[in-house]
């Protein structure tokens, strides 16, 4: 029996009791136990992948969570490592199965960029998200009519289906605000997404009158970062911190980009990136004074 198995077997369990987040999740903290088993165990990422007939690349993947785990190849990392006992190998295995099973978004596939996936699971699972926008309004703030436009924006030649599959992708996205123990949301706006009349002054006075209302939730906390600042500590394009009651997932930033996005779990990069986030949070407007600029705002668009 491994040293490390007493302590994994009931984080293990408790994911499998309260999913959140779905097969993302699922398969960063499987991959986060089995890291811990092999090096408590003394075994090489080679030496892991030698005994599943695959690369020290592939244990690499599995141990960060990109990739989903075969039942087969779970059981044999688990002999390898010394766990015997069959109450802890099943739970490893139930964990395995699940981490195939597809999330809420699978439903949206034809319109999901496979690198945005990973977010959402994420997203589903974090305590707090902390983001910083600059051309637009956060995704899990914006309202149908809004979202439609910066979709139409962002992909022309899509079809009305294809644009109203990502209007509800988003709309479903939002309905994490909504649960019992929704997250923390820390939202920073740049004055300029509220300055771009996206979608016309109609749906732009909707899109403000909705943040009003949002910013009014306990759970939700607004801050506008004015023109008047000037230059601002997050010079460059938006930020996403995600953060975890889970002692398995570390902190995570993400960056997204056209058509890709970057995952950032190192302490070094987290801890700059929150460093930012905060002197941000310092030269924003209060939320109070926040409120006070988005009826402002919302009175010149009428």
């Amino acid at each position: 029996m491994s040293a490390a198995q007493p302590s994994s077997e009931p984080s293990l369990r408790r994911y499998l009791d309260q999913p959140r987040g779905g097969p993302t999740v699922l398969r960063i903290v499987l991959g986060t136990q089995l890291r811990r088993l092999r090096e408590a165990a003394g075994i090489t990422r080679e030496a892991a992948g030698d005994a599943i007939r695959a690369s020290h690349a592939k244990i690499s993947r599995l141990e960060l969570g990109r990739v989903s785990c075969k039942e087969r190849d779970v059981a044999d990392l688990l002999t390898l490592y010394g766990v015997t006992d069959a109450p802890a190998r099943d739970t490893f295995l139930a964990l395995a199965r699940r981490t195939g099973t597809p999330g809420w978004w699978h439903q949206y596939g034809d319109v999901l960029p496979s690198w945005f996936e990973t977010h959402l699971g994420l997203e589903s699972a974090a305590s707090v998200i902390r983001t910083y926008e600059v051309q637009f309004v956060p995704g899990l703030l914006q309202t149908a009519e809004y979202a439609r436009a910066v979709s139409l924006l962002g992909h022309p030649g899509a079809t009305p289906e294809e644009t109203e599959q990502r209007v509800a992708l988003r709309l479903e996205r939002q309905r994490l605000l909504t649960l019992p123990d929704a997250p923390r949301l820390w939202a920073i706006l740049d004055e300029a997404c509220l300055r771009r009349p996206l979608g016309g002054p109609e749906v732009m006075a909707g899109q403000l009158r909705h943040l009003l209302a949002m910013a009014r939730l306990p759970t939700v906390t607004l801050q506008i970062a004015p023109f008047a600042l000037g230059g601002l500590a997050a010079a460059g394009g938006p930020v996403t911190i995600l953060r975890f009651l889970e002692p398995d997932l570390p902190d995570i930033v993400y960056l997204e980009q056209l058509t890709s996005a970057l995952y950032l779990d190192k302490r070094d990069d987290v801890d700059h990136y929150l460093a930012v986030m905060d002197r941000l949070s310092a030269q924003a407007e209060s939320p109070r004074e926040s409120l006070a600029l988005l009826e402002r705002l919302l009175a010149q668009v009428g």
